[in-house]
């Protein structure tokens, strides 16, 4: 009976011990922010993706977002307006791509994305542009124009883009 409880205690001292060398994990870095200004000196340039198949990108200004928020920032508005006056003058439909930074779940990204992109078309509907011309679409968190995992790289997800509709 003592042998069978030493065996015991062995393989359960074992197994723990197995446990705690095996299950080491490496904690994700956690760099996280609240800090959500908005200043920067430059952005990321958008990028012509007419040759993988994607829409291709117009040369418009791309609208930045503070975090979790929807409304054109007062520092974006000279852009918005200088982009709808160029789309007022364009032919041809054009697309609003909402983005966002990784943070949230997919489906709250989406959702947020979608109203970035709302907000600009009722921006630029305002503005003179026919709503007929303009469509919206939400990429969420999908499509990073900075990859990283902090402010310096989620504050320039916070988007929208344009592209050439059809």
């Amino acid at each position: 009976m003592r042998a069978s409880i030493a065996r015991f205690t062995t393989a359960v001292a074992v197994v723990i011990a197995m446990g705690a060398v095996g299950c080491k994990s490496t904690p994700k870095p956690t760099t996280e922010t609240t800090k959500t200004d908005s200043e920067w000196k430059e952005a990321p340039t958008s990028r012509d993706t007419g040759s993988s198949g994607m829409s291709k990108k117009l040369d418009l200004t791309t609208i930045y977002f503070d975090f979790d928020k929807y409304d054109i920032r007062a520092d974006q508005r000279d852009a918005a307006k200088a982009d709808a006056a160029k789309v007022k003058g364009m032919t041809g439909n054009v697309v609003l791509e909402g983005n966002t930074d990784e943070r949230g779940s997919e489906e709250y990204n989406l959702a947020l994305g979608e109203r970035r992109a709302d907000s600009v078309k009722r921006y630029f509907v305002d503005s003179g542009v026919p709503a007929a011309r303009l469509s919206t679409v939400s990429f969420g968190e999908s499509r990073p124009a900075v990859q990283g995992h902090d402010e310096s790289a989620w504050k320039y997800n916070r988007r929208v883009d344009f592209s050439a509709g059809n």
